[in-house]
């Protein structure tokens, strides 16, 4: 079993994180400005996942009042479907718990099916679309909503995805 750790996003980390970006999005990916930018951003938050000291994924938040937006999300190809997206998600989640947020929003394109997937597993619902929101290809974005995450209902959700990273 591979041991995999969360932590800040470093400005010593923006390379790798451009390689995973560059993988993931092509040429139409954040620069190395949009992330200087962001960890100096009051409000956001970065997080990566780590494989021994490599960065192989990371998220990203603003935190705004009561509310999250997922501003990105992504792991290296070769490290897909091992349940890292789920961590970092989670680990998201534990930050909006400490900081009293309640709801956590996200656009995400609705060609990217795997990623609306992985929303709707986290109890995210589809409540509208920003039409031809993507600028590469004028691709329309699926806006997404969490539940208030302080629900018994959510806080059920949580505990049972939790359970299941802790198997993998």
């Amino acid at each position: 079993m591979q041991n995999f750790k969360i932590r800040e996003m470093a400005h010593e980390d923006i390379d790798e994180i451009l390689q995973i970006e560059e993988l993931c999005y092509g040429a139409h990916h954040w620069s190395r400005e949009s992330f200087q930018t962001e960890l100096s951003n009051k409000i956001s938050t970065y997080k990566c996942i780590l494989d021994d000291k490599k960065c192989i994924g990371y998220m990203g938040i603003w935190k705004i009042m009561d509310e999250a937006h997922v501003t990105n999300l992504s792991i290296h190809p070769d490290y897909q479907n091992k349940k890292l997206a789920h961590r970092l998600l989670l680990s998201m989640i534990d930050e909006c718990y400490k900081e009293k947020i309640k709801y956590i929003t996200l656009e995400v394109r609705v060609s990217n099916e795997r990623a609306i997937h992985l929303y709707e597993k986290f109890g995210f619902k589809s409540l509208g679309l920003r039409k031809k929101y993507y600028q590469d290809n004028n691709e329309d974005a699926l806006i997404m909503w969490s539940e208030n995450i302080f629900d018994k209902k959510y806080k059920d959700l949580y505990s049972e995805l939790n359970k299941i990273v802790e198997q993998n």
